[in-house]
């Protein structure tokens, strides 16, 4: 598990002018929306959140926005290019209840539509918020509808859907509707307002948290959270609210590669 198996790039799909989907022939197995896997383009490792699982065609993608050297140097690659990956890694979403909410912003909506199509096929009646910046960033539209979800789209310069932010929507969508757990990926900062906002609806809820890794088996201590000292590639990425608690640091501050902590207020 711990070696990267090297993979033809089976499809590329362009997403947005900044993010694209990369799918490869994979046996699924044990992967589970939430779970992430370590990249490697023969230079650089960088894990990445798992964005599709289809175990009838044994195909998973990937979903990368183009921001630094590394992702620039994936975004050139072509279809039948080779990557390495390992995987897959951490603890995923659970999916309980009857009736979900999920909310993703940005690249964060990665996870969130590999856990909608998953929880929509099991039955479940899943309603998503997707919140982007503006009407060309929002992702995955085609496939949330195709899913069979009820989705709310939301910019915040209102090019598209409710104008405003996700959080907005979400709180919203709770004093409307009752739901059973919310589900969400994205910015900290927009994770530390759903989490305020669960708290005032008294309802479930679960967090996907990025740090900075790079062994993705707990061995490196990277990843550590203050305080618990929980690994998120292990203990994670996915936290319930409870547990959100005992990490002092979130929606506070994250650390860089060399350890500094940088302010997310």
């Amino acid at each position: 598990m711990h070696v990267p198996n090297i993979v033809e790039i089976k499809e590329i799909i362009k997403e947005t002018d900044t993010v694209k989907t990369f799918i490869f022939d994979w046996k699924v197995k044990d992967e589970v929306p939430g779970h992430f896997m370590m990249l490697w383009n023969f230079q650089d490792e960088k894990p990445m959140s798992i964005s599709l699982i289809n175990p009838i065609k044994n195909e998973i993608g990937i979903s990368l926005r183009k921001v630094g050297g590394f992702t620039e140097a994936v975004h050139l690659m072509e279809e039948g290019d080779k990557l390495g990956l390992r995987g897959p890694y951490g603890r995923g979403f659970e999916i309980t209840g009857s009736r979900i909410l999920a909310v993703g912003g940005g690249i964060g909506m990665a996870p969130i539509v590999a856990f909608a199509e998953e929880a929509s096929k099991r039955g479940f009646k899943v309603d998503v918020i997707s919140a982007a910046t503006t009407q060309d960033e929002l992702l995955f539209l085609n496939r949330f509808k195709k899913s069979g979800v009820n989705l709310m789209s939301c910019t915040d310069d209102g090019t598209y859907g409710f104008c405003g932010f996700g959080t907005e929507l979400a709180e919203e969508a709770l004093r409307n509707d009752s739901y059973d757990m919310l589900v969400c990926c994205g910015p900290e900062v927009m994770m530390k307002k759903l989490a305020d906002i669960v708290d005032k609806f008294k309802i479930p809820a679960q967090f996907s948290l990025e740090r900075y890794m790079k062994c993705a088996i707990g061995l490196c201590g990277q990843c550590c959270v203050d305080d618990v000292g929980w690994r998120i590639c292990v203990e994670g990425p996915v936290f319930w609210r409870d547990e959100l608690r005992l990490i002092t640091e979130f929606g506070k501050y994250r650390r860089d590669a060399a350890g500094v902590k940088h302010s997310l207020i």
